[in-house]
């Protein structure tokens, strides 16, 4: 599942990609993937509105959208035309964005959604159908509409996500600090790749009591989330099955792991082999004798 260095890399690529981008028309070529409202008023919601800004939250996509005419392709004050609410997008697995010349190619079986502007099209591929849309109208609050928006936790990359509230966050947890990690109320967004490459990198055990990591350490695992959050979004996010940006290219964060997806290769650091377990349902990739 593509995690916050995917996600803010796909943010950036709308953002720089639809700039006046208007919706004349929404294909929805299967249902399930509108989680909100229903899909005729989905259609109806959406069509005639302006791509306004780009934003994310964990590993949710945002998009802040504006009504228009339908007509208008030059927007002379974008901030002057009424609000239209947002465009709530969560990839999951295997969803993501293509951005296409209109009419240029017939959609691929796995479309779910089509967005048609006047010269393009942006289309929505899922292959297992797991990624879902809402579209919350003006005057609703996404985090009181989508239960998993509202519980998120702090940004790890921002002010809110220091040591004292690490501390605080993990100080009655008796389970595996991995799992805590991967709990979204927790930290907004971190998943299990950086999980494992955050854990490895300040030397801790995955499979150590949350509430047992000194503070000592845990100072060490706060900056190497931070760091390698920041060096994955510098990559492009990390590839290693279905994960592509706006123009179909891959990750390249992937190349740069210690652990992740390395079972049975030799440490960078003491040449001990990697190895791999599970911890709450996820694989989980670690060095013995690096982490304590």
């Amino acid at each position: 599942m593509p995690e916050l260095p995917e996600v803010e890399t796909v943010r950036k690529g709308l953002e720089q990609k639809l700039k006046k981008f208007i919706i004349t028309k929404v294909e929805v070529c299967r249902n399930s993937t509108v989680a909100f409202p229903n899909t005729n008023e989905f259609v109806k919601g959406l069509q005639g509105s302006l791509f306004y800004k780009w934003e994310r939250r964990g590993k949710y996509l945002i998009a802040v959208l504006k009504k228009t005419n339908n007509k208008d392709i030059e927007l002379s004050s974008d901030e002057a035309l009424e609000g239209n609410g947002s465009l709530v997008i969560h990839l999951r697995m295997t969803g993501y964005f293509k951005l296409e010349k209109k009419d240029f190619s017939k959609p691929c079986k796995h479309t779910r959604i089509r967005f048609l502007g006047h010269n393009n099209e942006l289309r929505f591929i899922d292959v297992r159908s797991f990624g879902q849309m809402w579209w919350i109208k003006e005057g609703l609050f996404p985090s009181t509409i989508i239960k998993g928006l509202g519980n998120l936790g702090p940004e790890p990359l921002s002010e809110d996500f220091d040591i004292i509230y690490l501390k605080k966050a993990i100080s009655k947890k008796t389970k595996s600090i991995k799992a805590v990690l991967l709990d979204q109320t927790i930290i907004a967004g971190l998943g299990n790749i950086y999980a494992d490459e955050s854990l490895y990198s300040s030397g801790i055990s995955p499979f150590r009591e949350a509430n047992k990591v000194k503070i000592n350490e845990l100072k060490r695992l706060k900056v190497s989330i931070v760091e390698i959050l920041k060096k994955s979004i510098g990559s492009g996010g990390t590839t290693f099955s279905d994960f592509r940006d706006l123009e179909g290219k891959n990750g390249d964060f992937g190349l740069q792991t210690n652990v992740y997806r390395r079972t049975g290769k030799e440490c960078h650091k003491c040449k001990n082999l990697i190895e791999r377990g599970k911890i709450s349902g996820r694989s989980t990739h670690w060095c013995r004798k690096c982490q304590k």
